[in-house]
């Protein structure tokens, strides 16, 4: 199994996603509050009290292997605008997830996400060799399906009563996937849009 490189940092033009750490916390508060992110009943956004917790677990993943965990930093501004993971790494048969990804309300719609997942995808294809990346979502957040759906990924089935939410009602899960073969033409594809995005 691999180590998890806690020094890597993935850079763009619009974005650096760097090793999340608990110095990460104030600042994420401050993203997730521009918009009050965890008051979406479909997202998993943690609220004020709960982000030390919600960091904390992203590195307990990362110790096992399992996990990536990344801050998002605003290359213009140098502000930490939300986070985003490679996650459920299942490193034997060479598939992980890009998941827990949010941003402050004020970075949506924008290049950001696009770069993320392009800097993500490109690792996850290249440097680790991935034979499929899935993206997961609530069946009710139609924001998030239209967003991957965008990315150039294809949707592979809904998970029923896939898990048990925190306030007891069941979420149906929208998995979504990219496989290496499709990789080349969602890379190009990406590439145009952030392209698109630099010309508004």
């Amino acid at each position: 199994m691999s180590k998890v490189d806690r020094s890597l940092c993935l850079t763009g033009e619009h974005v650096i996603l760097e090793p999340l750490s608990l110095d990460h916390v104030p600042a994420l508060i401050n993203a997730a509050n521009d918009g009050q992110l965890w008051e979406l009943w479909f997202t998993n956004v943690p609220d004020n009290d709960s982000m030390k917790t919600y960091v904390e677990k992203a590195l307990e993943a990362e110790s096992i292997g399992q996990a990536l965990a990344f801050a998002v930093r605003d290359k213009v501004s140098g502000s930490v605008i939300g986070c985003t993971r490679i996650c459920n790494w299942d490193q034997a048969n060479r598939r992980l997830e890009i998941g827990y990804t949010w941003y402050a309300k004020s970075f949506q719609r924008t290049a950001v996400n696009t770069e993320s997942k392009l800097l993500l995808l490109n690792y996850a294809f290249t440097a680790l060799d991935c034979i499929a990346v899935e993206f997961r979502t609530h069946w009710h957040n139609k924001v998030s399906r239209a967003a991957i759906g965008r990315l150039g990924a294809k949707q592979d089935g809904i998970l029923r009563n896939h898990r048990i939410q925190a306030d007891g009602t069941l979420r149906d899960t929208v998995v979504f996937s990219i496989i290496n073969s499709e990789w080349p033409a969602v890379e190009a594809s990406l590439k145009s849009k952030l392209a698109e995005h630099g010309n508004s």
